[in-house]
This record gives structure tokens, C-alpha cells and sequence, in this order.
């Protein structure tokens, strides 16, 4: 944070470089946004059209709610041993997208975070059978507000906020054992202690992942390696995507009323 602060103050050719480094950080952070904004959307269309498939108002052996049933896919989808494979398809590729991102173009690397955003869809999907329309509606609200807080907050902030990393990554490793843990226990009890712990969490790396986006930027900025800066805003945009629907569904256990 120094340095940028340094960059700015400088006179002369040291003021056009601050200047220069000041336009392609506001270019870099609006492709970042842009990026996770599109991903997101992806998202929400690819879960509310599953649903919609898994979901029909005809009476069928499977009925979970008043008028509701299950059709042939959302039975194969929701309640066969498929359903490990589609929750655990996004950990997957994420895993396998930082292996990788070294290796692929731009394009590629742009074409995979999109496939992603799709398989979160689909991972997710479910929120639409659980939960109220209205209800999810309310929460990605909240969410968004929080989120653009939270962020606004890591991007201006002169605090270093580098210090939290070890500590967010390890509540984060956390809650994961735990709720493993809770598929078996079923407690009410710790799934309401991890909602309470997820949301601090993601809320913590928002602005965390924020300065780390913009502080690696300016560092890298000089360079002039475009493929570089390219690739890092998608893995920037990748971040802190996650960051978002994490927290909206950690605050949709709190704020979701259920079918």
C-alpha cells in the first residue's frame, strides 16, 4: 500500500507513472467486477433453469411440497448418487483451474471461469426447491450491499490487511471440516455456529481478496506482460466470486424462508 501511496506523490516522470498505474488499476478492478458480475449471472440463470426442470407441478412418485414433485431429472439430480458428483464438481475445477492457469491462453482461462460459474449453477440449484423466490431475492440483495461495502471498504482502506489472510484461511479450513463433519451429525446446532463463522469468514476475505487484487496489480503493473494482468483479473474475479456466493449462502441459512 506504501508503494502506491509513493507512486502518487512523486513528481515528474514518477507523477505520469502514478497516473498511468492510477487508470490501469481502475481498468483492471472494472474487468475484476465485470467479470465476477457475469459469472454470477451465469450462475443464478443456470440454477433457476435446473430447478425449473427438476421441478413440475404434475403428480409424480416424489413430491416435495404441497404441489410440488420432482421430475425424472431432479429425482436423478437431487436424490441418486449423481448429486455428490454435482456438489462436488465446482471444488473440482477450482482446484484444477489454479493447476492450470499458468498453462492457458487468456481466452481459455476466461472459457473455464464461465464453465465454472455454470457448475455452481448447477451445484446450487437446490436453493430454488428449498427456499422462497422472495426469500432468495431479499438475501442476493443483502449480499450485494454487504459485498459492495466490504469490498469498497478493502479497496480504499490504508489499514494492511495482509495480516488476516493466514487467520481467514484457517477459519475457512475450519467451517469446511465442520460441515463435512455435520453431513453425518445432522446438528442444528453446529450448522447454525458454521452459517454464523461462514459469513464473519467471507466477509473478511471480500476485503482481504480486494487490497490482495489491488496491491498485486500495482506491483505487477510495470511489467507490461498483458496476458499476465489478463489472467490475474480473471483469477481475481474468480475470487472474489466465490467470496460472494459464499456469503449469500451462509446469510441465506439466516434470512431463507423455507418451502
Amino acid at each position: 500500500m506504501a508503494e502506491y501511496d509513493t507512486i502518487r506523490t512523486t513528481t515528474g516522470a514518477g507523477a505520469r507513472a502514478g497516473v498511468r498505474i492510477d487508470e490501469g488499476l481502475r481498468a483492471h478492478m472494472n474487468k475484476v467486477y465485470g467479470l465476477m458480475s457475469i459469472g454470477l449471472l451465469m450462475t443464478g440463470l443456470v440454477a433457476w433453469a435446473v430447478a425449473g426442470l427438476a421441478i413440475t407441478g404434475t403428480p409424480t412418485g416424489a413430491q416435495i411440497g404441497a404441489n410440488s414433485y420432482l421430475t425424472s431429472f431432479g429425482v436423478a439430480l437431487y436424490t441418486s448418487p449423481l448429486r455428490w458428483v454435482v456438489m462436488l464438481l465446482p471444488l473440482g475445477m477450482v482446484f484444477g483451474f489454479g493447476a492450470a492457469i499458468n498453462r492457458l491462453s487468456y481466452g481459455g482461462a476466461q472459457l473455464f471461469f464461465y464453465a465454472f460459474a455454470a457448475a455452481m449453477g448447477l451445484s446450487i440449484s437446490s436453493i430454488f426447491i428449498v427456499f422462497t423466490g422472495v426469500s432468495i431475492a431479499q438475501t442476493f440483495l443483502v449480499t450485494a450491499i454487504a459485498f459492495a461495502s466490504l469490498s469498497l471498504y478493502g479497496y480504499t482502506t490504508k489499514r494492511d490487511l495482509s495480516a488476516m489472510g493466514a487467520f481467514l484461511m484457517m477459519g475457512l479450513v475450519g467451517i469446511i471440516v465442520a460441515m463435512i463433519v455435520n453431513i453425518f451429525l445432522q446438528s442444528p446446532a453446529v450448522g447454525f455456529a458454521v452459517s454464523i463463522l461462514g459469513v464473519l469468514i467471507f466477509a473478511g476475505l471480500t476485503a482481504f481478496d480486494t487490497q490482495a487484487i489491488k496491491t498485486q496489480y500495482i506491483q505487477m503493473a510495470q511489467s507490461g506482460d498483458q496476458e499476465w494482468l489478463g489472467k490475474s483479473a480473471i483469477m481475481g474475479a474468480l475470487k472474489l466470486y466465490l467470496d460472494f456466493i459464499n456469503l449469500f449462502m451462509f446469510l441465506l441459512q439466516f434470512m431463507g424462508n423455507r418451502n
